[in-house]
């Protein structure tokens, strides 16, 4: 019988903040839990995946996040917030926002895994048009895609779904949105094809804003 113990995979960040970066405690206690010849898996998402014990899974995420570590489960769930560098400032490109919507959404289970970013002026470093759901602060509004795909032969931008939206109507619309996908979208149905098939007007009527 093999003594080998249940692994679960996690993803981690830093948090959001200027840049993707981890200090060096951060690296310590990942490091704490690997041996010599594991890897840790940098993905496109601002995030590193570690293995670790099933049966400690919550005991090692609560030292994770005692050091400002952010924990997200891997699967068919919302993504952390992918997001640019704030090069500008955290106030100026709306740095709060990003971290409230992040909050709001990351860990919600779907359908099939969803991408959210968000840019805090129209640079557009953190490529909101070219995931799932794509945020844009213009001025002191923000601009919402949807729908964009980043790969494959079939790639293309999101729609502009919702323009000129305070803080307060993009979260409720980002909450109806993803409510509609875990209500209606099918097992393992990409967001993109929702998006397609369920319809932007049909999307835009049911998140109208009263």
């Amino acid at each position: 019988m093999s003594d080998t113990k249940e692994k679960v995979k996690l993803a981690v960040n830093g948090g959001i903040g200027f840049g993707a970066k981890l200090s060096a405690k951060q690296l310590m206690v990942l490091a704490k839990y690997m041996d010599e010849n594991d890897e840790l898996e940098l993905t496109t998402f601002q995030q590193l995946y570690i293995e670790i014990d099933a049966d400690r899974k919550e005991e090692i995420i609560k030292e994770f996040e005692e050091t400002g570590l952010n924990c997200y489960p891997v699967g068919s769930y919302v993504k952390s917030l992918r997001t640019c560098n704030f090069c500008k400032g955290a106030e100026e490109e709306g740095m709060p926002i990003a971290n409230e919507i992040n909050k709001r959404i990351s860990g919600k289970p779907v359908p099939f895994t969803l991408k959210p970013a968000y840019t805090g002026c129209p640079v557009g470093c953190g490529e909101p048009l070219m995931n799932d759901i794509g945020i844009m602060k213009v001025k002191e509004t923000y601009d919402l895609y949807i729908g964009g795909k980043s790969k494959g032969r079939d790639a293309e931008a999101g729609t502009l779904f919702m323009e000129t939206l305070s803080p307060d109507q993009l979260y409720s619309t980002i909450d109806k949105l993803i409510g509609i996908y875990q209500q209606n979208g099918k097992k393992r149905e990409a967001f993109h094809k929702f998006v397609k098939r369920y319809g932007i007007e049909n999307l835009r009527s049911e998140t109208k804003i009263i």
